[in-house]
């Protein structure tokens, strides 16, 4: 079944302060694990009903059971050391609003025994939301090169002595997720794959490098990767999102898609891509020239970072402008990320998030053609 919504968001909501209580109490002892799901199922009908009172053609759980969006491997996997929060928060952040900061890597952090699956990742997730609405529903996973964070030339070699053979376990892993989700009857998947807009950076790039491939594989390679566990899930339709950090209100880099638009977005067999445009950071409309027919164009012209409610004739004109590039028929709208890329969450109010998917519901609705 094709997606053919003209607006939707990225995945992650604000946690309630409810839920990140709860949290805290379980890993403390002090809350059972039968108590903390009750918490977390809260939190999912309570997220899901405000999507649906706005009106959104698409709706997820917010996240709401995860750590980060790409915790659930090691979560739902043994074989890794050293995974904590700063497993998924680590690096150079910045911002000109609530300042820089810089999160060590974990020095632990590495797959040190052959990948173990204890559950499934996401599976729990969307057989809950299947209950909770009717509305279109969406699963999102992480992309399998992004686990490269996970592989360490120093402490990984005794289990997987090079990255390809760590990711081909990551892929196997997550080819199951994607199976299991479409049996299951789900049929929106999504990538989230950062790492490669981070390749524009030449701190991230040697980094990436380090791990075994050089930019060229990370653009080729990488790509047959996301592409197996995307036909791997067929016949559901998949979105692949493309930013450059978002932690905190925070970000890792600056740069327009300009160096891999060529092969990620011509190479990667997703439907839907999922950009980010909410400043000019992320460079101009150029790129979208290279999106082949096919495929809609999520525009994230809505930030995440800060309460800051965009001008509707702002998203209007951006739309306008998009629209000189790619015909308005496979444009859609979308913040430029998640609101709580993990529990933290950024620097925006409950009321702000709200405002801002409503502003995204009302200008798909006067300034782009209806879904069919």
């Amino acid at each position: 079944m094709a997606v053919d919504a003209r607006v939707e968001h990225v995945g992650s909501l604000l946690r309630p302060q409810f839920l990140r209580d709860a949290r805290d109490a379980c890993a403390r002892g002090e809350l059972t694990p039968a108590g903390f799901k009750a918490a977390e199922d809260r939190a999912v009908r309570e997220v899901v009903a405000m999507q649906e009172e706005l009106g959104l053609p698409v709706v997820n759980d917010g996240e709401m059971r995860r750590e980060s969006f790409q915790s659930e491997l090691a979560a739902a996997c043994d074989g890794f050391t050293g995974v904590d929060i700063n497993a998924w928060l680590w690096g150079e952040w910045h911002s000109s609003d609530v300042g820089d900061i810089t999160i060590a890597r974990p020095e632990d952090l590495a797959a040190t025994a052959p990948l173990h699956k204890r559950r499934n990742l996401a599976a729990e997730e969307f057989t809950f939301l299947r209950g909770c609405t009717s509305a279109q529903a969406k699963v999102t996973l992480p992309s399998p090169s992004l686990f490269a964070n996970l592989w360490s030339p120093q402490s990984s070699t005794s289990a997987y002595p090079t990255l390809d053979a760590f990711l081909a376990d990551v892929v196997q892993v997550l080819c199951e997720e994607v199976a299991e989700l479409v049996r299951l009857g789900c049929t929106y998947i999504q990538l989230d794959a950062p790492h490669y807009p981070l390749l524009i950076d030449p701190f991230w790039r040697a980094f990436y490098e380090e791990r075994g491939w050089p930019l060229e594989r990370w653009l080729g390679y990488g790509i047959e990767l996301d592409n197996a566990v995307i036909d791997a899930g067929r016949p559901a339709t998949f979105g692949f999102h493309l930013c450059r950090g978002n932690q905190l209100s925070r970000w890792l880099v600056a740069g327009g898609y300009d160096a891999i638009a060529a092969p990620v977005f011509g190479g990667i067999h997703a439907d839907r891509l999922l950009l980010e445009y909410d400043d000019e950071r992320s460079g101009t409309f150029d790129p979208l020239r290279l999106v082949p027919d096919g495929k809609v164009v999520v525009l994230g012209l809505v930030t995440t970072k800060t309460s800051r409610i965009e001008p509707l004739e702002q998203i209007q004109a951006r739309l306008a402008e998009a629209s000189s590039l790619v015909d308005p028929a496979r444009l859609a709208l979308s913040p430029q990320c998640g609101f709580a890329t993990s529990v933290a969450g950024n620097a925006i109010t409950p009321q702000a998030q709200r405002a801002k998917l409503a502003l995204l519901i009302r200008a798909a609705r006067d300034f782009l053609p209806p879904a069919t």
